[in-house]
């Protein structure tokens, strides 16, 4: 039988769990942080970090740098549906812009980065149930263990343990928790391993068949590339279609000209759906429960990036949970502040989504970027999140060199 309470538990060791359990350490608070997974393990993802999701980690204490296969970008080149390619720059002597490294070795460096601030991290170790008490949340671990924290963070990704379990404790807000439980995702995604890749540039190609979607060659260091593609997901579009499309999407000759003549598998490729439909009401559930990360659906649904937002919506569910109050405070503050630093962006991404869904949209799109290289540079910079992505509809953001930022680990 639980007798202490913790202040916070967190399920979910990604990105957007050890964020909320390293703010809330720094804010002092007792946390714990359960997963089900034995780290390290492989994440299916496109491996690729944004600007921001590279200051966020740097803020976090980690150096990404410094990981066997980290691979910074410096120069991306995007190849539009008319087969227009454009290759935008960036900075080489301002720190990071953009990287590329296995969320495998990500995601174990951010365990054991909890570990080393004194965090306990238990993984191996699923959630069982969950029971919201007039003060606190009762979670039931797989090995029997019976823990008490005042708030839970789902971070547990887009099928959420977290939301299955809360949404089926009757003291909680069941009908507004069921509305917001994500679907099989808005986008779908597919990718594999190459090895002998000649190419060490970043590509993303629009393929016209994928559009708003594209396919991308992703560098991984050792001549290996992350190689997959991403498309909006159609009710109608099966499991075996999409595995069908991604054998010829692979094989096409765009693809295959990046690759290189001896480029060959590494490993079998995985598919992946991403939730990116921004909803305020999926940050929430129950009484003393916040979701972060896929599982609050904070993904860009223009590109398919999430570790960035991932990170920032954990860490500001944790600093919600120290700010403490009542529960309705407590959620709505977190709601409000999560809208504030990210509704606004993935409204501005979705919008823009719709101009990248025809074959004449994506080429004067890409067109435009390739104008002049100041337009080259700055679209590098807009894609990767250097600024906000809607940085010209929030004025409150705006602060002198917000357009000419350093990057990520710079000197200062």
């Amino acid at each position: 039988m639980a007798t202490d309470v913790l202040e916070l538990l967190v399920v979910g060791a990604g990105p957007a769990g050890i964020a909320a359990a390293v703010e809330a350490r720094r804010r002092g608070l007792a946390v714990l942080v359960v997963d089900k997974a034995r780290f390290p393990r492989d994440k299916t993802c496109g491996d690729g970090l944004t600007t921001g999701a590279l200051r966020a980690l740097e803020a976090l204490g980690l150096d990404v740098r410094r990981l066997p296969s980290y691979v910074s970008v410096r120069e991306t080149v995007i190849v539009g549906p008319d087969g227009h390619a454009v290759s935008l720059p960036l900075p080489t002597d301002r720190g990071e812009y953009a990287g590329v490294v296995p969320r495998r070795e990500l995601d174990a460096a951010l365990v054991l980065l909890a570990r080393d601030r004194g965090i306990e991290v238990r993984d191996g170790c699923a959630l069982a149930s969950i029971s919201v008490e007039r003060d606190a949340v009762r979670a039931t671990l797989a090995d029997g263990a019976v823990v008490r924290a005042r708030w839970v963070v789902g971070a547990d990704g887009q099928w959420s343990a977290t939301r299955r379990l809360a949404t089926a404790d009757p003291s909680g807000d069941v009908a507004r928790d069921v509305a917001a439980a994500p679907d099989l995702g808005t986008w779908h995604a597919f990718r594999g391993y190459y090895r002998g890749v000649d190419d060490d540039r970043l590509w993303v190609l629009f393929e016209p068949d994928l559009l708003p979607g594209y396919a991308w060659v992703f560098p991984v260091g050792g001549g290996r590339a992350n190689v997959g593609f991403g498309v909006l997901r159609d009710g109608a579009t099966t499991g075996k279609e999409l595995a069908r499309l991604w054998r010829d999407v692979r094989e096409r000759p765009a693809i295959r000209d990046v690759l290189g003549p001896h480029a060959e598998p590494d490993g079998p490729s995985r598919a992946w759906p991403i939730p990116a439909a921004w909803s305020e009401g999926a940050l929430t559930g129950p009484a003393r429960v916040l979701y972060a990360g896929d599982a609050a659906r904070v993904v860009d649904p223009m590109t398919g990036e999430g570790i960035a937002q991932a990170l920032e919506s954990g860490r500001l569910a944790a600093r919600a949970v120290s700010f403490g109050g009542h529960p309705a405070n407590v959620a709505a503050q977190y709601r409000d502040t999560v809208r504030d630093a990210l509704g606004t962006d993935l409204w501005f991404a979705r919008t823009l989504q719709q101009l990248l869904r025809s074959p004449l949209g994506a080429r004067a799109t890409i067109r435009a970027a390739d104008l002049t290289p100041w337009t080259r540079r700055n679209f590098a910079r807009w894609m990767f999140e250097d600024y906000p992505r809607a940085a010209v509809l929030t004025p409150h953001r705006w602060h002198r060199g917000m357009f000419t930022g350093r990057g990520a680990y710079a000197e200062h």
